[in-house]
């Protein structure tokens, strides 16, 4: 490799995910208690569209993946959609937390044509940022880094949003409607999110490139994907981890409401956070811990091998979060700590372990396509935070939720499974699968030093 990767290119390189992250949580915590007691659409109406809207949107991810494999500027290939998608972006999310003055049929026409056009503008974005990671540099340890580098952006972007989205909210809703403070706080997000990926596009380099002699060949690149076990493996356990993570996420703010009762628990200055906020933020923070500990750990026992421990941790800490009560918010703060420490352990293994699959591709086949692997991989976090999406606001249908009302005690219950049980059987099957995973450390390193020499060959032969 003609030269090295610097500590500003990996920081750039976390702008991006900070950016994708601080949107995700968006999506994730605070569009679902907007949709239903705000824009004034029923949970059930709003798991039946993320469900229709997404599958659409996945099915956006490998053709996005393909398109990037067949780009070819003087940036590379997935660098430019950095630039040119950010504005749109950030606008689509701001019209997103828009509430037109329509009927009911109305809102609900709009909701569809603003999430399918937010998710395609996150497909257009997100799958090349993924996709990077595969280019910058040919070293594990190097992707390792740039991976755990993204994840500590990533949960940064996650704890910056869960800090000021509701109190921002709130603070506007002294001058303006609640509509309006939505909308005016999305619209701060969505600038910060747009400068974030312009830093990642100014940053960060492409260096490597497909084989000389690769041809274009759709068929073969997919018929390549099919064949790759490690990868199927991969998408088994990702969806599985974005289940657990998504039903949580999804429940939290409606577990505080009504369960809990959130009420202020910190005040500075003229700023309150409420239990729920303390809450949020108390699992990106230990989030990030998990993150920064993923690289030592899976140093000494193997990737493997920390994300299934990870993972059946977080599975038995999620059963024992059901006997929390709301008396006891001490107890809640404690598991919460411990379970988003065992979540994000794992997220930085599972890039690299998309790296390695993109590599063992190549070492098997001799074609790389890196675009397809990592869409496809970003198709499988689509279909995992799009199951758990709707699964949660069906679920909250289901044990009879109403917005705005006090809950029934077979709502309350219900609640309290889906941040519990319902979570830690995701957790479990994500656990389980990963043992299946056969690209050890070892085997990466051999299959690394293998295309390495093949790259020095072909550079040889072209001087």
């Amino acid at each position: 490799m003609k030269d090295k990767v610097s500590l500003k290119e990996k920081i750039g390189y976390g702008f991006g995910d900070a950016a994708s992250s601080m949107f995700w949580k968006v999506f994730s915590i605070f569009l679902p208690i907007f949709y239903t007691d705000v824009f004034g659409i029923s949970a059930a109406a709003v798991g039946t569209m993320l469900l229709v809207t997404r599958i659409w949107d996945t099915s956006n991810d490998p053709i996005m993946g393909v398109i990037c494999d067949r780009t070819n500027t003087k940036w590379g290939k997935f660098r430019p959609y950095l630039l040119y998608v950010a504005v749109p972006f950030g606008i689509i999310g701001v019209l997103m937390f828009t509430t037109p003055n329509f009927g009911l049929s109305g809102k609900i026409i709009y909701a569809y044509i603003t999430y399918t056009l937010m998710m395609m503008a996150y497909t257009a974005i997100n799958v090349p940022y993924a996709s990077l990671l595969g280019v910058m540099s040919p070293k594990s340890n190097d992707r390792t880094s740039f991976a755990s580098y993204r994840m500590i952006f990533a949960f940064a972007g996650s704890i910056l949003v869960v800090l000021i989205y509701q109190p921002m909210v709130d603070g506007f809703k002294n001058v303006y409607t609640e509509t309006t403070s939505y909308q005016l706080t999305m619209a701060i997000v969505g600038l910060i999110a747009v400068c974030f990926f312009i830093l990642t596009f100014l940053w960060t380099r492409e260096r490597i490139s497909p084989p000389k002699e690769q041809k274009n060949n759709l068929r073969e690149d997919i018929k390549n994907l099919a064949g790759n076990i490690p990868w199927f493996i991969l998408l088994g356990a990702g969806v599985a981890t974005l289940i657990f993570n998504s039903v949580r996420d999804g429940v939290a703010l409606y577990y505080f409401k009504y369960y809990v009762i959130d009420d202020a628990a910190l005040t500075f200055s003229a700023t309150t956070l409420t239990f729920s906020t303390v809450y949020l933020f108390l699992g990106q923070a230990t989030n990030m811990l998990g993150v920064i500990m993923a690289q030592p750990i899976s140093a000494i026992i193997g990737k493997r091998k920390t994300f299934m421990y990870a993972m059946f941790g977080a599975a038995i800490l999620s059963g024992f979060f059901y006997y929390a009560t709301n008396e006891n918010i001490w107890l809640i703060y404690t598991l919460q700590a411990l379970i988003s420490f065992c979540a994000g352990i794992i997220f930085p293994l599972l890039w690299s372990m998309y790296a390695d699959a993109a590599d063992y591709s190549q070492w098997k086949t001799g074609r790389r396509a890196t675009g397809l692997v990592f869409s496809a991989s970003s198709m499988s976090q689509k279909l995992g935070w799009t199951i758990g999406g709707s699964v949660t606001l069906w679920l909250l249908a289901f044990y009879g939720f109403e917005a705005n009302v006090t809950q029934s005690p077979e709502t309350i219950k219900g609640i309290k499974y889906m941040m519990s049980f319902v979570p830690g059987a995701a957790a479990l099957i994500s656990g389980l699968v990963i043992m299946f995973y056969k690209l050890s450390d070892k085997k990466m390193a051999e299959i690394i030093a293998d295309l390495e020499e093949k790259r020095l060959k072909e550079e040889a032969q072209n001087n």
